[in-house]
């Protein structure tokens, strides 16, 4: 047996004396943790479903020096095909509660894990608006805030009134408003000091229910129509570069459709690298590294990837 191996075996008998079995998965492929659908193994995927448990692994982790990553959904991540030589973290139990606060009643209480497709619905049935645009995206909370996500000229920098965060090294926890969460396109703190999101408070306001109802339903739609939810993909893989749209300068360069094994530019829309069957996560790469090139070459524009990219090693 590797050396490897035989650390990997050690540090899972150690989280195993705090963390159920069953919330520990060994050699895990992350393939079922990414809506790419694309990825080898992880060594271990572990969940964590309260405050203790993950201050608790997170020191285990930091005095092991082991490599570690946290993850919401996997909506905005493509995993190497070799998988990730460490240990996956995500949140459940408690972290996915969601209450609307008694005193403050335009407020919301969410966790981290919590779906934000299922917050926009729980805004929607307290009738308080605000989330419409966050009804269609496929993430957590935690995901929403460390990307500070968007859509259709919302995004969580205009909601999010503060957010309770755990040290990295799970020493602590502490807050910081949504002035100190740093919100800006496609980026936040959380992306610069290693901390995790564990709740946030959402202010919303009051509005008609039906009302409220009917926006997201249209928003339902124009995604529907317009972007290829059929297919397994990480959403938009570019960010929107300055003085263009990223999906017309793909399609300016003539990359729609283009494939590569079994990831393509999406025909429906071209801001979307899909997985039409059986990708790998060096076709993506391919692919995306294709589109940005081209692009530059034709318009003198440089795309930046928003899909996060994650090496084994």
């Amino acid at each position: 047996m590797s050396q490897r191996s035989l650390i990997k075996i050690s540090l899972i008998d150690k989280i195993s004396e705090f963390i159920p079995e069953a919330q520990i998965r060994q050699d895990e492929s992350m393939s079922k943790h990414s809506s790419f659908r694309i990825g080898g193994s992880a060594d271990a995927v572990v969940t964590v479903c309260s405050e203790e448990e993950l201050s608790k692994l997170l020191k285990l982790l930091h005095a092991e020096d082991a490599r570690y990553m946290l993850i919401g959904n996997g909506s905005d991540l493509l995993f190497a095909d070799e998988g990730y030589r460490g240990v996956i973290v995500k949140l459940g139990g408690d972290f996915e509660h969601i209450e609307l606060l008694e005193a403050v009643d335009d407020v919301i209480r969410a966790g981290a894990a919590r779906m934000l497709s299922s917050t926009a619905n729980f805004a929607r049935d307290n009738a308080l608006a605000g989330l419409e645009f966050a009804s269609g995206i496929p993430g957590t909370l935690g995901g929403a805030l460390f990307m500070n996500a968007g859509a259709y000229g919302g995004e969580m920098k205009d909601v999010v009134e503060s957010v309770t965060l755990m040290k990295s090294d799970g020493s602590s926890v502490y807050e910081l408003s949504g002035e100190e969460m740093k919100f800006s396109y496609r980026d936040s703190v959380l992306q610069h000091n290693d901390d995790i999101a564990i709740y946030a408070r959402v202010r919303l306001h009051r509005d008609d229910k039906e009302a409220i109802a009917e926006r997201m339903n249209e928003l339902a739609e124009k995604r529907r129509t317009k972007q290829p939810v059929n297919f397994p993909s990480a959403g938009s893989t570019f960010k929107r570069p300055v003085g263009g749209y990223a999906a017309a300068l793909i399609e300016e360069a003539g990359l729609k459709g283009r494939t590569v094994g079994g990831a393509q530019v999406s025909e429906k829309h071209s801001g979307f690298v899909i997985n039409i069957g059986g990708a790998t996560s060096k076709d993506v790469r391919e692919l995306i590294d294709i589109v940005a090139q081209e692009v530059e070459q034709n318009s003198g524009i440089k795309l930046e990837p928003e899909v996060r990219i994650i090496d084994a090693e």
